[in-house]
């Protein structure tokens, strides 16, 4: 099955300083290769008719103007900020299997998931030192991968979270699946443990019904979501789910939780949710604390400011939006939006007070925010061939560049299979380290 391609087929390489149609479910081709998260083999005739369907609105969603209605935020340039960047390109890594889903690190350790398996690669030397999952091509896409409790958490289009022991020989081992088989055993007799999922079919609540999109941890406690609308969480010994609450209208795509405990989720349905306690009930279950609105197509991609005090989303509209808090105005308010993209904004993270966005137009921006509110794109990675579809990063070691101040080492991965390796210095004019 090939879908009808959104993405321009050039490229350049060059670093510089009620129940609504399903969306396309993060599905994005290329006439290049075909990408898709739903390989063929597992996309049932209806909902391949619905990706179908769904992807006009999409490529319709790609021609809006970028929210003409809020106001940019990119009013800066690094001179005025007397800012000096380098940014240069150290290696590429290249898993098994093209379409990297999703990237991230712990350890010491780059675990890049690819297709259905998971690579995993050390951060010194680049080396891949295990695969995993991949004799499993029946769980579909893996589309996460979290860290808890010494657990690897990694979620699946088969509905399913697998959780992992990394042995001492550096493999992993699996020794899970959510929801486990002892959980449903204590509920399955019990009619008020099955919710209805569509017409004449019941499922256990404890379980998803559709791709798990993405995980998010805090603390002892796990949250995921789905294409099937909703947020659960999972905690304790042996984490079972505790909570299942149907959070969008249509499909989940993305969620981070802050120290606080606060849970954001970005919907398909041009919505992001903030959820949490109620304040007076600290054992109280989990509720929704406001609705944000303003973006105008599905929300792919949320990320935190290092301080929680700044929610960042990106969309299909190419805009990502700066959200802070605003008691008054119903927990947060819209400040502004960062152009600059010209396709879909696919994955946001932020890192030392860097924000970085990777997009459908195949570049990662970089940017920082200097006073009142502004913000400065510090410049654009440009070198991928397809999409960017993850990112992940941490401050490097000083070591690496000599003992000199080591900045940042950020990972792009794009539905190529292509992980590049950046390396990130941002000074003042006068030579001195801003990120240390």
């Amino acid at each position: 099955m090939k879908f009808r391609s959104w993405i321009s087929s050039s490229s350049s390489v060059n670093t510089t300083a009620d129940h609504p149609v399903p969306p396309p479910k993060g599905v994005f081709t290329d006439d290049a290769s075909n990408f898709s998260d739903l390989p063929s083999s597992t996309t049932s005739p209806s909902l391949f008719s619905q990706e179908t369907n769904s992807l006009s609105s999409l490529q319709s969603n790609l021609s809006l103007l970028t929210l003409p209605s809020v106001p940019s935020l990119q009013n800066l340039s690094p001179g005025t900020l007397n800012l000096a960047i380098s940014a240069r390109c150290l290696n590429s890594l290249n898993p098994r299997n093209a379409h990297v889903t999703f990237l991230a690190m712990h350890n010491n350790l780059l675990y890049a998931a690819s297709s259905n398996e998971i690579n995993v690669f050390e951060l010194t030397n680049f080396t891949l030192i295990d695969t995993f999952n991949n004799k499993d091509p029946s769980s579909g896409f893996a589309k996460s991968v979290t860290f808890l409790d010494g657990k690897i958490f990694t979620a699946h289009q088969d509905c399913k979270i697998r959780v992992w022991k990394l042995t001492p020989m550096k493999q992993h081992n699996l020794i899970a699946t959510l929801p486990t088989l002892e959980d449903r055993l204590r509920r399955f007799v019990f009619p008020s443990s099955y919710t209805n999922v569509r017409r004449h079919k019941k499922k256990m609540w404890i379980e998803h019904h559709d791709a798990v999109s993405g995980l998010a941890v805090n603390e002892n406690l796990m949250c995921s979501v789905s294409w099937d609308r909703c947020l659960k969480i999972w905690g304790g010994s042996k984490l079972r789910c505790i909570e299942s609450i149907k959070a969008h209208d249509d499909a989940i795509n993305a969620v981070v939780v802050g120290k606080d405990g606060t849970i954001f989720t970005g919907s398909a349905d041009k919505r992001i949710r903030v959820w949490g306690k109620p304040y007076a009930e600290k054992k109280g279950k989990i509720g929704l604390i406001a609705t944000l609105e303003k973006h105008k197509s599905a929300v792919n991609a949320l990320a935190l400011s290092s301080d929680e005090s700044v929610l960042f989303s990106g969309a299909c509209d190419r805009s990502i939006l700066v959200w802070e808090r605003e008691d008054s105005a119903n927990y947060m308010v819209v400040t502004g939006a960062l152009r600059g993209h010209t396709k879909a904004i696919l994955c946001l993270i932020n890192v030392s007070d860097l924000l970085f966005s990777g997009s459908a137009d195949r570049t990662v921006r970089i940017w920082t925010r200097g006073n009142q509110g502004q913000f400065c794109c510090l410049t654009v990675l440009d070198g991928h061939r397809t999409p960017v579809r993850s990112l992940v990063a941490a401050p490097a070691v000083a070591a690496e560049s000599g003992g000199a101040n080591g900045g940042v080492k950020l990972f792009s991965g794009s539905f190529d299979g292509e992980i590049k390796v950046w390396q990130i210095v941002v000074s003042s004019s006068s030579g001195g380290p801003l990120i240390s």
